[in-house]
């Protein structure tokens, strides 16, 4: 029998996981069926037990089950654990579930190694303080920066940020108001506004004369305007496609102890968008 894979959220029809997976698969020679699952809002532990029960072998956990999946699981990675959410679950030999977190590894990874953008000893700014950016600080400090600040409308979700992953590395939080008169190396976008086609109010100083490298978390056919915004102030420009395949990558080397070359799929989604 194929081994079973699959992504669980809501809504769920725009997800490439299956694509993804499906591609990882081919390339790796791995005998697996990956396949997309619209779940109930109130369903979460009922989907997850049915899979898990009928032989399923692990879960990618999108929005909104990432807390749900958190609270699952009978044991949780460190990394997880410091991110605070779940976005894969492995059945291990035991019949047991652990809940990881791949968010972080994706970023870096992409960041690193696809757009071999330098963090090290550089000034990095993190825009937003939800899940998005709470799943990658560890990451992002991991990297040596010489400072990360953390800016979001509400400075108090900043601050318990910084507040948290003080002892990881040099990290101040601060709103997005205090951000005048600032400049960065890298800044990374981790808001929802360019999924609600929302436009970030930023000062030009965050960009300086020898420009910078701008990453934003979100992907899609054209340009976000935080890209556009930031490529007009002559900085490198990147989307969160490579993001979303290394997440994806760093999940199937979990489940199957093989890591799948990201980035020939990458440019094979590129081209599908």
């Amino acid at each position: 029998m194929t081994d079973q894979y699959a992504v669980f959220g809501n809504p769920i029809a725009h997800s490439k996981s299956p694509q993804i997976h499906t591609l990882f698969a081919a390339q790796t020679q791995q005998g697996m069926d990956y396949h997309s699952q619209l779940v109930g809002i109130d369903n979460f532990i009922t989907a997850a037990d049915k899979f898990f029960d009928n032989g399923g072998r692990g879960l990618n956990i999108t929005v909104p089950f990432k807390q749900e999946a958190f609270n699952y699981a009978n044991a949780i990675s460190l990394r997880a654990s410091v991110a605070g959410a779940v976005n894969t679950l492995i059945r291990r030999d035991d019949g047991s579930i652990l809940g990881d977190t791949t968010d972080g590894v994706g970023l870096t990874a992409d960041i690193v190694d696809n757009l071999g953008w330098q963090v090290k000893a550089k000034r990095v700014l993190l825009l937003g303080a939800g899940g998005a950016v709470r799943g990658v600080l560890e990451n992002v400090l991991n990297l040596q920066p010489q400072h990360v600040v953390v800016a979001n409308r509400s400075v108090e979700k900043a601050l318990q940020l910084a507040k948290q992953f003080a002892e990881a590395g040099y990290i101040l939080g601060c709103g997005l108001d205090m951000l005048d008169g600032q400049e960065f190396d890298v800044i990374i976008n981790g808001t929802s506004a360019s999924l609600d086609g929302q436009q970030l109010l930023l000062p030009d100083s965050l960009i300086g004369a020898s420009g910078a490298c701008c990453y934003d978390m979100m992907y899609g056919a054209m340009p976000t305007d935080f890209m556009q915004w930031s490529s007009s102030r002559g900085a490198e420009v990147s989307d969160g496609l490579g993001m979303l395949v290394e997440q994806a990558a760093e999940s199937f080397y979990l489940w199957r102890g093989i890591k799948p070359r990201a980035a020939e799929v990458i440019s094979l989604l590129r081209q599908t968008l």
